[in-house]
């Protein structure tokens, strides 16, 4: 059967179209939010894959093909496949950086509710602490301690203060979690 008769799954669209496979969409209609930090992660992983690693590909695929059959050629063959990986990485990284809309922490020093680029301690009702900081799509990393600002937990936790108590919607029903300390850094 033809390929263009086939469905492809959204974890095989994501690594086909640069992203990660289970990277949640943004909201339609919403801006890509990112901090100065996560924006120049962004900016270095395309320069680096634009300035450095495109052009040396091309160079070597250009001297595999001067070595003649191309069918059995195998620098050849995976330095196609991998350039198709990395332009198809570079679109993805250039789409993310044109939706970007840059949230400098910093700016929001001194203010007391939870937005966007706050540091939250909160408590649950076993008595667990957690310290989270709420950051772009793009720079989450949950076992860091870095929360995506459209996570259930980020959304629960949204123009909460310090010393509020908030509703969690989890699979397993709904968990009460205080708020103990907001700060901007």
């Amino acid at each position: 059967m033809s390929k263009a008769f086939t469905k492809e799954t959204t974890d095989e669209a994501a690594e086909d179209d640069g992203g990660l496979p289970g990277l949640p969409p943004l909201p339609a209609g919403t801006r890509n939010y990112i901090t100065p930090g996560g924006y120049a992660a962004l900016k270095a992983e395309f320069d680096e894959l634009y300035r450095v690693e495109r052009p040396k590909l091309v160079e070597t695929i250009a001297w595999a093909a001067s070595n003649g059959d191309r069918s059995e050629n195998g620098d050849y063959i995976y330095g196609k496949r991998r350039l198709r990986q990395i332009d198809s990485r570079i679109r993805f990284l250039s789409r993310r950086m044109e939706a970007a809309e840059v949230v400098d922490p910093a700016r929001q020093a001194g203010n007391e509710r939870i937005f966007f680029g706050a540091t939250v301690t909160y408590s649950n009702r076993a008595g667990e602490e957690h310290t989270v900081t709420i950051v772009g799509v793009d720079e989450a990393e949950p076992s860091a301690g870095r929360i995506s600002w459209i996570s259930p937990v980020a959304r629960a936790l949204m123009k909460a203060r310090e010393g509020d108590s908030v509703t969690l919607a989890t699979p397993a029903g709904r968990e009460e979690l205080d708020v103990l300390a907001v700060r901007y850094l």
